[in-house]
């Protein structure tokens, strides 16, 4: 008898975006850091709530088909849980994470067009400097809400941190990392 593995990655499912940085979806989220994000107010879920359910799952992948500009958003943020947690396995409790998430979030990091952007090949790099300083004030608004949700999953209501998360530390989607080698 034949196994046959299905391999499909998910997508996301905001295909339908009015406004891009570069060739990223501006999609709104919901937050209350500040940033270029439209506003979402409701309880729908947004593309940050898609990686951190899709992360698990996806992060296994070598290869990841682009079928919209959300699908760009996508891959930055799993990258991006994919660093926040190399960190939170090094945090004692709940409020050493916090204040962990916090500091990579505002740390300087590349955007599509830096030489250390590790996937400068399927992002656009921004035409003008307004749209840097834009594309980084997006980017920095989601690792900012991403770290902060991710705290919540990761130490949940007993504030010890879940082995069902942080064994994914070492895992990289696409063979990428957000940060340079040996760090």
């Amino acid at each position: 008898m034949e196994w046959e593995i299905n391999s499909i990655a998910y997508h996301s499912s905001f295909t339908e975006s009015n406004a891009t940085i570069g060739n990223m979806a501006l999609l709104p989220i919901k937050t209350e850091f500040r940033g270029p994000a439209p506003p979402l107010n409701n309880k729908d879920i947004d593309i940050i709530d898609e990686a951190l359910n899709f992360f698990k799952a996806n992060v296994f992948f070598r290869t990841y088909e682009i079928k919209s500009e959300a699908d760009r958003v996508l891959i930055y943020i799993t990258l991006y849980i994919t660093e926040c947690l190399k960190r939170l396995q090094k945090c004692a409790n709940q409020n050493q994470a916090t204040s962990e998430m916090f500091s990579l979030a505002i740390s300087k990091f590349d955007i599509p067009g830096d030489p250390g952007f590790p996937l400068n090949s399927v992002y656009a790099k921004p035409n003008t400097p307004a749209e840097a300083d834009l594309m980084r004030q997006y980017l920095q608004q989601i690792r900012q809400e991403t770290a902060s949700r991710l705290v919540e999953k990761v130490y949940g209501k007993d504030g010890k941190p879940s082995k069902w998360w942080l064994c994914f530390a070492k895992k990289k989607f696409m063979d990428k990392s957000l940060s340079g080698p040996g760090q």
